[in-house]
């Protein structure tokens, strides 16, 4: 059976006071959603 992931990326950042979307922002030195994409593909069903 295959897996899939639905990764929920919006928003406009607006109450972070940014004119980034908020999944832009870096966490780490990271874009916010590539951490997620990273653990997305980590997953081993």
């Amino acid at each position: 059976m295959d897996t899939a992931v639905i990764i929920l990326a919006a928003g406009k950042g607006t109450r972070m006071i940014s004119s980034r979307p908020k999944v832009l922002h870096e966490v780490g030195n990271f874009p916010l959603i590539s951490h997620c994409i990273k653990t997305a593909k980590s997953i081993d069903p």
